[in-house]
C-alpha cells in the first residue's frame, strides 16, 4: 500500500508530512519516558528488519489478480510497544523509499501515517490491547491480531482515498475508488492478520515477557532474548535472500485498485516539485525496485536477494541506531 507521488498534491504531501513527524516526535517523547532500554534497542533492529524482509513477500489474493504484503504495525506494537513500534516503521519504510524507489518522498509522511500511525497508535491501544488485558492467550492473540490488523488496514486504505481526494486527482473518483479499496484490502487484513497471530503465537510460547513487556510498557528486565533475536535474524536471512524471489509480481491492494479505475497501474504528475522528488528519489536508489540499477546484466532473482539482505541490514542499522540514540539522551535526562 505504499503510495506513489502521482497520487498526491504537493499541499497534501507536505501536510501529511508534518503529520507524520508530529508522531513520530510524540512517540520519541513517549519512548524517552518510559519504554526504551538496553534490550528493547536490538529488538527494534532485528524487528525492523524482519518486516523489511517480510514486506517483500508479496502473496496472492485468489480469484482477484491481485496480491498484498503485511505491514507489520501490529506485530511490531505487540512486541516493541506502540511507539517503539511507529519509529522501526518509519524506519522501513524511509530506507524503502530512499534506496529502494518504494513509495514517493513527497508520499513519504502518507505512507507513514497510513501504515505506521494507524495501526500502531490507532489499532493496536483501541482494539489489540483491550482484547488481551484480560489475560494474553493464544485464542485471544489470535483474535486481537486479526481483528486489530483488518481495522487498521482498512482505515489506512481508507485514508488513501481521502488524501487522493483532497489532492484533487479526478482519475480516482471516491465511489469508484473505494469500492475497490476497501473489499481488497479486507481480504489482504485477513491473511496479515492471521501471518501476525502465528508469528506472536510463537513469541508466546518461548519468551512471553516480551508479549508482556510491550503490553504494560515496561523494560525487559531479567529477560533473555537472544534465543528470539537468533530466530528473528534467522528468519530475516531466509526471508529477505531466498523466500523474497517467489513473491507474486500481482499488483499489489493499491495498483489493483487504481487499475481497476483507471486502467493502469500507475499514474503520472508533472509539477515541478513532484520532478524534483522523482529526481532526486532517483539518485539515492542504489537497488531501485528491488533489483540492481540497469540490471547489470544480473539476472532480477539475484537482485532481489541481494536487495532483501541489504535493506534488512540497513533497516537494522538504522532502526538500532535511532533506539541507541534516545537511550543515550534519556540516561543523560536520568543523571542530571
Amino acid at each position: 500500500m505504499h503510495m506513489s507521488d502521482a497520487l498526491l498534491s504537493v499541499a497534501v504531501g507536505g501536510t501529511m508530512t508534518a503529520v507524520s513527524t508530529g508522531a513520530i516526535g510524540f512517540s520519541i517523547k513517549k519512548i524517552k519516558k518510559i519504554e526504551i532500554d538496553d534490550k528493547k534497542i536490538p529488538m527494534m533492529g532485528v524487528m525492523g528488519a524482519f518486516i523489511f524482509a517480510a514486506q517483500m513477500i508479496n502473496f496472492i489474493i485468489p480469484v482477484t489478480g491481485s496480491s498484498g504484503h503485511i505491514g507489520g504495525g501490529i506485530l511490531l506494537a505487540a512486541l516493541l510497544g506502540p511507539f517503539p513500534a511507529l519509529i522501526t516503521l518509519a524506519s522501513v519504510l524511509l530506507i524503502q523509499c530512499l534506496f529502494f524507489a518504494d513509495g514517493g518522498l513527497l508520499a513519504l509522511g502518507c505512507n507513514i501515517f497510513n501504515m505506521g500511525v494507524i495501526p500502531c497508535l490507532i489499532a493496536y491501544p483501541l482494539i489489540y490491547k483491550p482484547i488481551l488485558k484480560k489475560g494474553m492467550t493464544p485464542k485471544r492473540i489470535t483474535i486481537a491480531s486479526v481483528l486489530a490488523v483488518i481495522v487498521g488496514l482498512q482505515l489506512g486504505s481508507f485514508s488513501v482515498v481521502l488524501e487522493t481526494i483532497a489532492s484533487g486527482i479526478t482519475e480516482l473518483p471516491f465511489t469508484a475508488f473505494v469500492s475497490l479499496m476497501q473489499p481488497i484490502h479486507l481480504a489482504i487484513g485477513a491473511v496479515e492478520g492471521t501471518i501476525t497471530a502465528a508469528v506472536i503465537c510463537f513469541i508466546y510460547n518461548i519468551r512471553k515477557e516480551i508479549l508482556d513487556s510491550a503490553l504494560k510498557g515496561s523494560p525487559m528486565r531479567n529477560v533473555s532474548i537472544r534465543k528470539v533475536l537468533v530466530i528473528l535474524l534467522v528468519a530475516t536471512i531466509f526471508i529477505g535472500g531466498f523466500l523474497s524471489i517467489y513473491a507474486s509480481s500481482n499488483p499489489d491492494g493499491l495498483e489493483w485498485s487504481i487499475k481497476g479505475v483507471t486502467g493502469t497501474t500507475e499514474l503520472a504528475a508533472d509539477s515541478s516539485v513532484h520532478s524534483a522528488a522523482d529526481s532526486l528519489q532517483d539518485k539515492t536508489a542504489i537497488l531501485p525496485d528491488y533489483n540492481l540499477k540497469d540490471k547489470l546484466q544480473v539476472d532480477n532473482v539475484v537482485g532481489t536477494s541481494i536487495s532483501g539482505m541489504v535493506g534488512a541490514l540497513f533497516t537494522l542499522t538504522l532502526a538500532g541506531l535511532i533506539g541507541v540514540i534516545i537511550l543515550i539522551f534519556k540516561k543523560k535526562k536520568h543523571y542530571r
